[in-house]
């Protein structure tokens, strides 16, 4: 019984990441400052950048690559969606978690980072998630399909995302 409850899980999650472009889960995510998005209807239609942490040992390094992305010259214009994936924060947590991020972030950033709390083995999977503790980026081209996926530091790899933007017209 179990295994067949199992199987349907994945069967829902993917057939849910076939519905969105680039197989991007079609879950609801809630900004800092109060707004409701899909994350994959926010990126439709132009470049975007995700840049999203799933531990809190990788909130510094995603505030790192939010910061880095957006003060880029060559970005300028690419929205830039920094995020946190809270799904295993229990929900009166949540509520710490938000407002320690709001202090740390201008009111700004707050409109472009993202609080998951659903899906969350959907998005480990999208992101290629393999450590937790670092930060995951993923560079979609205009159509929504994925241009770029990587994780680490934004020193070391913000070369290849400005280069991933700029070929993802």
């Amino acid at each position: 019984m179990r295994a067949g409850a199992a199987l349907l899980v994945v069967l829902a999650v993917q057939w849910a990441a076939a519905q969105t472009p680039g197989g991007m889960p079609g879950s609801e995510a809630e900004t800092l400052s109060g707004k409701h998005l899909v994350v994959a209807e926010a990126a439709r239609g132009h470049r975007t950048v995700l840049v999203m942490g799933f531990s809190k040992d990788a909130g510094d390094g995603c505030t790192e690559w939010s910061r880095t992305l957006r003060a880029d010259p060559a970005l300028a214009g690419v929205p830039v969606y920094g995020g946190a994936m809270l799904a295993a924060a229990p929900g009166f947590i949540r509520g710490l978690i938000k407002s320690a991020l709001r202090k740390s972030l201008s009111p700004a950033e707050q409109e472009q980072f993202l609080v998951l709390v659903t899906d969350e083995a959907a998005w480990r999977a999208w992101f290629g998630v393999g450590n937790d503790k670092q930060p995951y980026v993923v560079v979609l081209d205009a159509a929504g399909k994925v241009a770029w996926r990587g994780h680490g530091s934004a020193r070391e790899l913000e070369g290849q995302v400005r280069g991933a933007v700029a070929g993802s017209h």
